[in-house]
């Protein structure tokens, strides 16, 4: 799965690679970050700009560049895949006092995370240097970022150092709105369903998680001819060209979530896929059922 993104505006990267949290928050540097959003150019690490309502985090093997404090309220999280391999931005809260260290300790652990670990969403995987944009009601708190891709290897990356912390703070003045979205994903016990049409061109796309355990949607564009189970196979097995390309969504989030994310589309066929392990037996939801093919015309 590889899909580049072009470098149009590569010096909003230089100018403001390095910035703090407040210049970020200047008018020029808001001005610059939206105008880089919107080209897909390539952004600076570790960035929040609390006007825009933008925090930048950038991904690669096997780590996070992120901001260490964000405002809370709706935000767009922007994930830059900076490759070589897909990851996506897993956002998980910690309540009771517990620590992305203490996180990570029970992962490793067999069974379904602990209850003070709430899978709120966050971007879900585009291809190496893609990116992809979730937008994200964060109330205050402590936060992990983490990645549990496993591809390639089998080894989810977290377990190779792939997680961050990240503080939620009160937010001053007028909450920032609510996304308006033009289609809907609802995710149940196994199934996606889409209402509104999900037509070529630019699109918000709520996604409400209705079942009794927690999903994902990830999205993936199929190439000519192949299908949904061709790319589960190239992802069990990445051998030869892939057979699609990802192109993001919204990670894990339990029962009762709502979360948006942004897809330009073109023609084609594309999949909805979901990798969460099912809490009766283990195995990925894909295996019971939950994927789609729909075609954008």
């Amino acid at each position: 799965m590889y899909r580049s993104v072009a470098a149009a505006v590569a010096l909003v990267a230089t100018t403001l690679c390095g910035c703090s949290a407040k210049d970020a928050a200047k008018p020029e540097s808001a001005k610059l970050l939206t105008q880089a959003v919107a080209l897909a150019a390539p952004l600076p690490r570790g960035m929040f700009d609390g006007g825009s309502r933008i925090a930048v985090v950038h991904a690669r093997d096997f780590a996070f560049e992120s901001p260490d404090t964000i405002t809370s309220g709706w935000t767009t999280v922007h994930l830059m895949n900076d490759g070589p391999s897909l990851h996506h931005l897993q956002i998980v809260r910690l309540d009771s006092g517990k620590t992305v260290n203490d996180l990570v300790s029970a992962l490793h652990n067999p069974g379904p995370p602990p209850t003070w670990a709430v899978f709120v969403g966050g971007p879900n995987a585009p291809d190496p240097n893609g990116h992809s944009d979730a937008m994200i009601d964060l109330p205050p708190g402590h936060y992990a970022l983490v990645c549990m891709v496993d591809m390639p290897g089998g080894v989810p990356h977290i377990a190779k150092g792939m997680y961050r912390a990240m503080t939620v703070i009160p937010a001053s003045g007028t909450p920032a709105a609510e996304p308006v979205a033009d289609a809907t994903i609802s995710l149940s016990d196994y199934a996606f369903t889409i209402k509104g049409a999900l037509t070529a061109g630019p699109h918000v796309i709520k996604v409400v998680n209705a079942g009794p355990q927690p999903h994902e949607v990830e999205m993936v564009k199929l190439a000519p001819g192949k299908t949904a189970t061709e790319m589960l196979a190239w992802i069990a097995k990445p051998e030869g060209p892939p057979p699609g390309n990802a192109l993001g969504g919204i990670a894990a989030e339990v029962p009762g979530s709502l979360n948006y994310f942004k897809a330009n589309l073109s023609a084609g066929h594309y999949a909805l896929l979901c990798f969460v392990p099912d809490v009766k037996d283990g195995k990925p939801h894909f295996t019971h059922g939950m994927m789609k093919d729909f075609t954008v015309e």
